[in-house]
C-alpha cells in the first residue's frame, strides 16, 4: 500500500507553545510575544514551561498551596514578572511572578498593583533579593 500523506493546516496564533506528537514525530508550535501579552496568556505559557504552583503569600511566608509548604524570602528565585494594565479600568493593574524556591517548585504569585495591592505581597518581594526580569 503507497504512503499516504496528510496535510493539516492549524491556525497557530492560538496554539503558541505548544508541543505535540503526531506519529512518533514530536512538534513545537513556537511561542510568540502576543503570547505574553495578557495575564491568562502569560500565565498559560508560564503553565506550560513548568511553572504550574499557584503560591501565595501566608503569616509564614510564600505558601506553595499544592504541597502546603512555606518558603522565606531568601529561598525564592523571582525568575521573571509581568506588569499588567486594564485597558477599559486603570485600577485593574496586576503583576505577575514566576517563581522558583530553593525546594525546586515553580510556580506563579499573582498580584494588584496600585490601590487594591495586597500589602503581605509587597512586604515579602521587598525582602525578596533575587528579581530578575527576563526580555
Amino acid at each position: 500500500m503507497p504512503d499516504k500523506k496528510s496535510r493539516v493546516v492549524v491556525d497557530t496564533t492560538t496554539l503558541s507553545g505548544l508541543t505535540f506528537k503526531i506519529n512518533d514525530m514530536q512538534y513545537e508550535i513556537p511561542s510568540t510575544d502576543a503570547d505574553m501579552k495578557t495575564l491568562s496568556s502569560c500565565i498559560n505559557k508560564l503553565a506550560s514551561d513548568g511553572y504550574t504552583e499557584q503560591f501565595q503569600i501566608s503569616e509564614d511566608g510564600l505558601l506553595s498551596s499544592g504541597k502546603g509548604k512555606n518558603y522565606r524570602p531568601e529561598q525564592v528565585h523571582v525568575v521573571n514578572f509581568f506588569r499588567f494594565e486594564g485597558s477599559s479600568d486603570p485600577d485593574d493593574n496586576s503583576i505577575l511572578y514566576a517563581i522558583e524556591t530553593d525546594g525546586g517548585e515553580k510556580g506563579t504569585l499573582t498580584d494588584a498593583y496600585g490601590t487594591y495591592a495586597d500589602p503581605r505581597v509587597g512586604k515579602f518581594m521587598k525582602e525578596v533579593e533575587d528579581i530578575s526580569k527576563k526580555k
